[in-house]
């Protein structure tokens, strides 16, 4: 099994609600691999949600998965009234200790791209983890209600700071 970081910002409510842009489409990762739309076509649901693709730390429970024009948008739970280590995810998600999703999944069909990395045109979906350091830097988390807030506000004051340091 092949596995691809990407970076985001996750977002997660009360209950445990979570979405994001697992891959976008249009950009490699840091390696070059690019994924065309279409490539996660018969994503089987549910999909299991890891802490660090460590199969034996399920954390939740991806329920949808749609390809978007801007890429694959995925939509779960953490299990927090069920498993303590949801719980404890979700606290490191919020305090942004942990901003990531990686999918874990099999190579079906992928042609070398000039430069390094590939092109993914099919592949088998096999799970997407929360993770510390993610590859993709396009990927973003777009719901968790009470976290969006903040991470929006810490990305805003870390842009503002750097363009101020530039003059």
């Amino acid at each position: 099994m092949e596995r691809l970081f990407l970076e985001t910002k996750i977002l997660v409510d009360e209950a445990g609600a979570i979405e994001g842009l697992a891959w976008p489409f249009g950009t490699p990762d840091r390696v070059g691999d690019v994924i065309e739309k279409g490539a996660f076509a018969g994503a089987r649901l549910p999909l299991p949600m890891l802490f660090g693709h460590d199969p034996n730390d399920p954390v939740g429970v991806w329920a949808a998965a749609t390809e978007g024009s801007d890429g694959l948008r995925l939509k779960g739970n953490l299990l927090v009234d069920e498993v303590a280590r949801a719980r404890e995810v979700r606290a490191l998600v919020r305090s942004g200790a942990v901003g990531g999703l990686s999918i874990g999944f099999i190579t079906r069909k992928a042609e070398p791209r000039k430069g390094g990395g590939r092109t993914i045109k099919a592949l088998e979906l096999v799970e997407c983890s929360l993770v510390s350091i993610p590859m993709h830097p396009g990927a973003r988390v777009t719901s968790a209600k009470t976290a969006a807030a903040a991470l929006a506000i810490a990305g805003a004051l870390h842009r503002a700071a750097s363009a101020f340091s530039k003059r």
